[in-house]
């Protein structure tokens, strides 16, 4: 007797969304063992600290290569490692969450490589918005501004959605919205942060090369271009 294949609840995960994951959590794991002198020795206790400074973003630094037109590579770099370190597990696992939920939403309708594409263009975009509009002395760490990224292809998946029936489509942008809010409320509560504008970039970021990598995005901007 021929078996029906087996269609399981939860459709499994794209493997770039996992292997982004994997890498967060596996840093912050090794950060938090290290801590607690389980391994690496008695060096490790400074990883987190080390990692900050050699991996995070600094307005100040990107002032000084913009200013004297030197580019090395080893603080270019900072563009795509800041997301990668965090400054608590809390702080990882939330940004590990929301890779996997937003993540997963994006790469299974733009494509495992426009979602990867999204997750680290947004983390570019958010560091040039922190250093061009503040002069926060404050290191930039984090994957909230890539994963606010997602959320804005996420945002333009609902806008498209909404146009495509007619109804109003500045219902896609609520999540934001309600995000920006709680971010206002903890920031009047625990003290404000800057971080919210690395995070509004890194949002504007996702929304707009959404328009290039969604499916068939390419092809409609530049018919777009073409009749203009």
């Amino acid at each position: 007797m021929k078996q029906e294949p087996h269609n399981g609840a939860v459709n499994p995960l794209p493997p770039v969304v996992a292997a982004l994951f994997l890498v967060i959590m596996g840093i912050e794991v090794a950060f938090f063992l290290g801590a607690r002198g389980l391994v690496g020795g008695p060096a490790a206790v400074g990883w987190r600290l080390s990692a900050l400074q050699s991996y995070g973003f600094s307005g100040e630094i990107f002032d000084w290569m913009w200013l004297t037109g030197t580019w090395p590579v080893a603080h270019l770099i900072r563009f795509v490692s800041y997301p990668f370190v965090h400054g608590s597990f809390t702080q990882s696992l939330f940004v590990g969450v929301f890779v996997l939920a937003m993540g997963k939403m994006v790469a299974e309708i733009f494509g495992s490589l426009a979602m990867l594409a999204i997750f680290v263009v947004s983390a570019v975009g958010g560091a040039l918005a922190y250093a061009a509009l503040l002069n926060d002395p404050a290191w930039l760490i984090g994957g909230f501004p890539a994963v606010y990224g997602l959320i804005g292809a996420f945002t333009f998946i609902l806008w498209r959605r909404l146009g495509a029936v007619g109804a109003n489509q500045s219902r896609a942008f609520s999540l934001i919205a309600m995000l920006m809010g709680i971010q206002l409320v903890f920031g009047l509560i625990f003290g404000a942060s800057a971080d919210w504008v690395a995070d509004l970039g890194g949002f504007a970021t996702g929304f707009v090369l959404s328009f290039f990598v969604s499916p068939g995005g390419w092809a409609r901007m530049r018919g777009k271009i073409r009749h203009e």
